[in-house]
């Protein structure tokens, strides 16, 4: 199984970037997928993800900036974050959930970096 993220690049504080998370090899939308963010050096931190049932569930931290979604017909899941900080550069990685409910498939990540 492969996931692709993309969608990262540079934008200045207070400015939004949409993170799209695909796969061609399953239907994303029959696993939970979550969002993770890992700035080097650092541990690999929890953002958002997404169950089955389309429960979401938010890092506390993100005071409700981040949203994430799904669209079955594309079979991408999103990462809608706004109002973004200099905090929120990482690299973000979105992952699937395995029959034990561990993440065990990850994408490659793709960078976001907010700056002036």
């Amino acid at each position: 199984v492969q996931l692709q993220a993309s969608g990262g690049g540079l934008v200045q504080p207070g400015g939004s970037l949409r993170l799209s998370c695909t796969s061609a090899d399953i239907s994303l939308a029959e696993y939970g997928i979550g969002w993770f963010r890992q700035v080097p050096g650092q541990e690999r931190d929890g953002v958002a993800c997404l169950s089955t049932g389309g429960h979401k569930l938010y890092a506390p931290s993100l005071d409700g900036r981040f949203t994430i979604s799904i669209d079955n017909t594309k079979n991408i899941v999103y990462l809608q974050m706004n109002s973004l900080k200099p905090e929120d550069t990482a690299v973000y990685y979105c992952a699937k959930q395995g029959a034990n409910n561990e993440y065990d498939e990850w994408g490659q990540g793709t960078l976001v970096t907010v700056s002036s």
